[in-house]
Formats: structure tokens, sequence, C-alpha cells
């Protein structure tokens, strides 16, 4: 599970990064508000990236989920994404554990000379 959601993450905050500027430019959104709490959830989604599988993560992955589509009040386009992310944060959960059994169970390769 550790790969899927992290990856899931990771790529979340480069869109919440990406969406900073739009919020402001494009939808009028104050700076002073837009700026610190796009940056947060930005530090959040890299920080939980590295703690999950925790329960505590996993739970605060669904809350940036719905931050993110809340998001559409501030930048309509964001309830778009918030709901691809959120898609993909439920398939990383999902399939995340077989992914990471079959990794577990899959022969290492070695290299004989």
């Amino acid at each position: 599970m550790r790969t899927l959601t992290a990856s899931v993450l990771v790529f979340e905050a480069i869109i919440i990064g990406l969406a900073i500027p739009v919020a402001i430019n494009v939808n009028g959104a104050p700076p002073e508000l837009a700026l610190p709490l796009g940056l947060g959830l930005l530090v959040l989604c890299l920080a939980l990236a590295r703690w999950v599988p925790a329960p505590a993560a996993i739970a605060l992955g669904w809350a940036v989920q719905g931050v993110l589509i809340l998001g559409a009040f501030v930048t309509p386009v964001m309830l778009v994404l918030g709901i691809v992310f959120a898609a993909l944060w439920a398939t990383a959960i999902r399939l995340g554990g077989q992914v990471d059994a079959a990794r577990s169970q899959a022969p290492t390769a070695s290299v004989h000379e």
C-alpha cells in the first residue's frame, strides 16, 4: 500500500503547488489566504507520503481529499482534480495491499556469472 498511496500524495502535492498561482492570478483568491493554505496542504501531502501506511496517515489522506474537493469554492477546476485524486486515493488503498503482497512474494532476481 505504501508505494501507491505515497505516489498519489506526491503527485497531489505537485498539483496543489501548481494550483496556488492559478487560484491567485486566475480566480482572484487573496494571496494571504491561498498561499499559506496551499503550501500547508502541499507540505501535509508530502509528510503523509512518508508516513503511510500508518492508520492516522490514511485518515488524514482522506481529509486531504476532502479539502481538495472543497478547493472548488476558490478554483472551480479543483472539483474535478479533487474527485480524480479521491478516486486514485481509494484505488491506491484498495489495491496497494495486493501490490505489496505480490512484491514480497516475488522471487528476487540474482545475477549468476
